[in-house]
């Protein structure tokens, strides 16, 4: 194989492999916001009306 190949089938593996990572970090970051707004939204009855009034 030549070299320019070998660099094209190793920059291709690492950039597979960021794209995974990079799809993952975004689906976590989606997940965290998604749970946040849930804990918020189940905190709200607890704590009254005054942070939705801005007191």
């Amino acid at each position: 194989m030549s070299a320019g190949a070998s660099f094209g089938v190793n920059f291709l593996a690492y950039a597979i492999v960021f794209v995974i990572v990079a799809v993952l970090v975004v689906a976590a970051c989606f997940i965290g916001i998604k749970w946040r707004k849930s804990k918020d939204a189940k905190a709200v009855p607890e704590s009254g009306t005054a942070e939705e009034e801005g007191i």
